[in-house]
């Protein structure tokens, strides 16, 4: 197996644009910001040299977003960028790991599955598989 490459790590948010404001000094402007209204987020994403920055900020009554990710703020899950999202779940399944329910769906920039919160580390592992017009797997 190929070492896996990072997507991008999110991050939840109190107020979004409070933390715009205290990461513009380290990363400069978002490279994109965007409404989910259907899972009741807003979302602002940083691109570093080597990984994206993910800023979520929940947003009106939508409780998906809030089902999946949790209350908890700062640092929350872990993305790893897939080729093919449907082989890498299989594969996964296989392993033993089971999506959450409602996955896989598009999330921000590509279709996502998200998987239950590790127990050793608190986190959520989730894969991605960029849009075509997002990067390269």
């Amino acid at each position: 197996m190929s070492a896996p490459h990072i997507d991008h790590i999110g991050i939840v948010v109190a107020d979004l644009d409070a933390a715009l404001g205290t990461l513009r000094p380290l990363f400069g402007e978002p490279a994109r910001t965007k409404l989910l209204a259907d899972v009741g987020l807003r979302v602002a994403e940083f691109e570093a040299a080597n990984i994206t920055v993910e800023l979520l900020q929940y947003d009106g009554p939508a409780e998906f977003a809030r089902e999946v990710m949790g209350e908890r703020l700062g640092l929350n899950h872990i993305s790893a960028r897939v080729g093919d999202i449907a082989q890498a779940l299989g594969e996964l399944r296989r392993a033993g790991f089971e999506p959450m329910r409602g996955f896989p769906r598009q999330g921000a920039h590509g279709q996502v599955a998200f998987f239950e919160p590790d127990p050793v580390t608190g986190l959520r592992f989730e894969i991605c598989q960029p849009d075509v017009h997002g990067k390269d797997p």
